[in-house]
């Protein structure tokens, strides 16, 4: 065991925990090593034990990257307290580095004075030089100013497991619950429940069952038996409202809205998808709800996905298609379709960086214009943004309340964050939930498909085979008065004209925009949409206790935007926009509003870190 010089200034030897009102900490190795897995199980262990969380998964896209290099590394970070969380965390208390090239990626952002736990048994000569390390830093002194417990756990692991029949490959990959049980004593976390989930997930191979528990186990008491009680913590449990709670990532709540949806609406739900990273997860887990009338069907390709989506909508059916930046490009054309037939559908963008291909596994909110524009001729769609992994829930149930009622298709924006983020979620009482009405035109007096509802612009609902309301919809523009194929110039128009006020006319039937964090007036406003909610929220707060006059407000509804948005505007001196591309909703803003909004981008794939918007506040206030 290698040690670096520890800068905890309490006594070494057996103590009490100590009490933290809250933690941050990484899991970092090998795509193989099952970080992800690790991370998962601590966060089930932090929800049970009543803390408040946010998580954030961070991995390749690749599938396997090459061993023991950089660009293979998996992370996960959760941050735990004794208080309400709105972020993973900005730079980890602790950093768990199951070798040297989880080290290289990830030590520049632990704390100085942060916890680093290693697998020294990984720091092989030849996984240094793939790291790039000409030397061990185990060794050369540049980890001095961490609390450094550098430990063997690929051969305390195979020691572990000695005796439960794996082959040494499978107890090699027994470390990560190795680690994982030395973490749980680290917080003074209960091990039962992952046991359990052990022996649930590997019941047909009792042999990696007792593997995993044995290791999980050495590791617990690795703990136990060596002189690191110094660095034992306890995280009280967070208050929270009574209720019942599950944790939760965003894909999951996404899904779980629409299944909701339909118990709401007393009307199937057919989701046409074809798989896509970070998407695909929406399609896995509806596909469980075929007993809620969900029916799930993976097409050939993005363009069989959509039409099929529409042909749904047509029938009378909660329609959605599910994808990320490129196949929504694919899905252009036939969204331009569902505008110009006018069918309720749902289309989710879980955004990812790009263009094209770009960072299929990192985070981005670089659709935004093409959710806007992304289609021929004039045709405005409803664009949402969900902007926690629990609101994803929620906005998923608009998205299906707007789509029906206003008869359009509805573009719901989340992004990768979102969608492998999770959170503690308050599982809602159904009786609670919006109603969502749903009609279909069965009277055949004086119908045609384009009637308008004189209030909602919406058409008639008519579902085919219904008697007495034979006709036909497409993508040839129709008569205002008829429904019939048109090329009458003036008809043209007043469709086009009737189709954007129709989209406009949703700002009536949405919140006004209201203020987050902060004053109704003041000298800045931090605008933001989607994820960086959190990041906005606690930054503006933190500035706001440092005498700031800074407020934040967060856009759910992107098009229309909420009607009173120009008033708040107008009571604050500047307004500044984070978001995690080029300035896209600043271009909006400032178009629409004709206010000198402030853009902060950030294009890395990675969210916001609150650190870096309190200081753009800070030095937007100086200037």
């Amino acid at each position: 065991m290698a040690n670096a010089q520890p800068v905890s200034q309490r006594d070494s030897g057996e103590s009490d925990p100590e009490q933290l009102q809250g933690a941050v900490v990484r899991f970092a190795g090998d795509s193989g090593d099952g970080m992800q897995v690790t991370g998962s199980q601590f966060t089930v262990a932090a929800a049970l034990a009543g803390n408040d969380l946010a998580t954030f998964p961070d991995f390749p896209a690749e599938i396997r990257a090459p061993a023991g290099t950089t660009y293979g590394v998996s992370g996960f970070q959760i941050n735990f307290a004794a208080r309400d969380v709105f972020t993973p965390g900005d730079r980890p208390d602790v950093l768990v580095a199951m070798n040297p090239a989880a080290l290289k990626t990830n030590i520049r952002d632990l704390k100085r004075g942060g916890l680093l736990i290693v697998n020294s048994g990984a720091f092989s000569n030849t996984n240094l030089k793939k790291a790039g390390y000409e030397k061990s830093p185990l060794d050369d002194g540049s980890l001095d100013g961490y609390a450094v417990i550098a430990i063997d756990i690929t051969k305390q692991t195979v020691a572990a497991v000695e005796g439960t029949g794996v082959s040494s490959k499978e107890a090699n990959r027994c470390k990560n619950f190795w680690t994982l049980g030395l973490m749980f004593w680290i917080y003074g976390r209960d091990m039962a429940p992952t046991i359990k989930w052990i022996e649930s997930k590997f019941h047909s191979r009792p042999e990696i069952v007792d593997a995993n528990v044995a290791a999980l186990k050495a590791g617990h008491a690795y703990g136990e038996t060596t002189e690191i009680s110094h660095y034992r913590y306890e995280v009280p449990a967070a208050p929270v409202a009574p209720g019942r709670y599950r944790n939760i990532g965003g894909n999951v709540a996404l899904a779980w809205g629409l299944v909701a949806a339909a118990e709401i609406t007393g009307r199937p739900v057919l989701l046409g998808a074809y798989p896509i990273t970070p998407a695909s997860d929406v399609l896995h887990e509806l596909s469980k709800f075929k007993h809620f009338g969900v029916t799930t069907i993976q097409a050939e390709d993005e363009i069989a996905a959509v039409c099929l989506s529409i042909g749904a909508a047509y029938a009378g059916n909660i329609a959605v298609t599910t994808s990320s930046g490129p196949g929504i490009a694919l899905k252009g054309e036939a969204l331009g379709l569902a505008v110009a037939t006018e069918l309720p559908l749902v289309v989710v963008n879980i955004q990812r960086g790009g263009p094209s291909t770009g960072l299929p596994t990192k985070t981005e909110q670089a659709d935004l214009f093409q959710a806007m524009y992304g289609r021929n001729g004039e045709a405005p769609m409803c664009v949402l943004a969900a902007s926690t992994p629990g609101n994803c829930f929620h906005m998923a149930l608009e998205a299906v309340r707007i789509a029906v009622k206003y008869m359009t298709p509805v573009i719901l924006l989340t992004d990768g964050y979102l969608a492998n983020g999770a959170e503690p979620w308050k599982i809602p009482d159904v009786s609670e939930l919006p109603k969502i009405e749903v009609s279909y035109r069965t009277d055949p007096e004086g119908f045609h498909p384009f009637l308008r509802d004189e209030k909602t612009l919406a058409r008639p609902w008519a579902i085919p085979g219904t008697p007495g309301l034979l006709h036909r919809i497409g993508g040839l523009e129709k008569d205002y008065n008829s429904g019939h194929i048109s090329y009458d110039p003036d008809n043209h128009e007043l469709m086009s004209k009737t189709r954007a006020a129709k989209i406009a006319n949703i700002a009536n039937d949405v919140p006004e925009l209201g203020i987050e964090v902060g004053d109704e007036s003041g000298k800045l406003l931090v605008l933001g949409w989607g994820s960086t909610y959190g990041a906005i929220r606690e930054a503006v707060q933190r500035s706001r206790d440092r005498g700031l006059s800074v407020s934040h407000a967060h856009l759910h509804y992107l098009n229309p935007l909420p009607k009173n948005l120009g008033d708040v505007l107008s009571r604050f001196e500047r307004v500044l926009i984070p978001e995690m591309n080029m300035g896209q909703l600043v271009h909006i803003i400032r178009g629409q509003y004709l206010v000198p909004a402030e853009s902060y981008p950030k294009i890395q794939g990675q969210p916001f870190k609150i650190d870096e918007i309190e200081d753009r506040i800070r030095q937007t206030m100086e200037s």
